[in-house]
């Protein structure tokens, strides 16, 4: 049978081995593999705009499926690659590395092109108009409401009704925004995000995404995953009683 070609070397770029790239696996030396080549990404981490430990978490590993997923404009993130890349895997090496399970990996990989078959990504951007439109009006219904009648009990009792549902439906709205899942441009994802996680909700959309985008990288890989560090009244896992106690 003919070779895999992606398996094949690119002439004149250096090769490595598994063992040579997990050596790179350094806050202030780090390595990271896309699609079998090989990206020294020490320099630049810090101009990240996801955050450098988001790349720390990756560094000395196989990042070709996370990559695909957290990028929307890929023509444009290859810009930004071409420049950091100074080899590729050796022929002889697994497309990742040798403890990972090669035919899960496969069966992700299947099930992103079947769902992008089936336009799963393609979002419905009537429906997130009318669902910023139902927030907006909720929030405008309430601030008017107060104006007209006061801060009676009952009165704030309503209002308080109101703003309950309207901080909530804004809170999944800036999750959708926030995994840049509505618009095809970054751009228009990330302003709606600020507005909403803002201007709405007084919060860091920054912030917000900063944690977020390490706990979809890692999830529930402690302790790179944020949202799995939960002591000292929560310990999960065999690593964190042993560490705080």
């Amino acid at each position: 049978s003919s070779p895999d070609p992606s398996t094949i070397p690119t002439p004149f770029l250096n090769t490595y081995t598994w063992q040579e790239i997990q050596r790179h696996n350094q806050q202030a030396d780090q390595w990271l593999v896309i699609n079998r080549k090989v990206y020294d990404v020490t320099g630049w981490a810090d101009r990240h705009p996801g955050g450098r430990r988001v790349l720390t978490h990756y560094a000395g590993e196989d990042a070709t499926d996370v990559f695909r997923a957290v990028h929307l404009e890929l023509d444009v993130v290859q810009l930004y690659l071409k420049p950091l890349l100074i080899g590729e895997l050796a022929p002889g090496e697994p497309s990742q590395e040798r403890h990972k399970n090669s035919q899960l990996v496969k069966d992700f990989q299947e099930l992103r092109k079947t769902v992008e078959a089936m336009n799963m990504f393609d979002a419905n951007l009537g429906f997130f108009f009318l669902h910023l439109a139902q927030i907006l009006i909720l929030e405008v219904l309430a601030w008017l409401t107060l104006y007209q009648f006061g801060s009676s009990w009952h009165v704030t009792i309503f209002i308080a009704f109101l703003l309950t549902i309207s901080q909530a439906q804004s809170g999944f709205l800036q999750h959708d925004a926030g995994h840049l899942s509505i618009f095809k441009k970054s751009k228009w994802n990330h302003l709606l995000h600020k507005f909403l996680m803002c201007h709405l909700k007084g919060l860091s959309g920054t912030w917000w995404n900063y944690g977020h985008f390490q706990h979809h990288v890692k999830t529930n890989i402690y302790p790179k995953d944020p949202d799995s560090k939960l002591g000292p009244y929560f310990l999960v896992g065999d690593l964190q009683p042993v560490k705080v106690h």
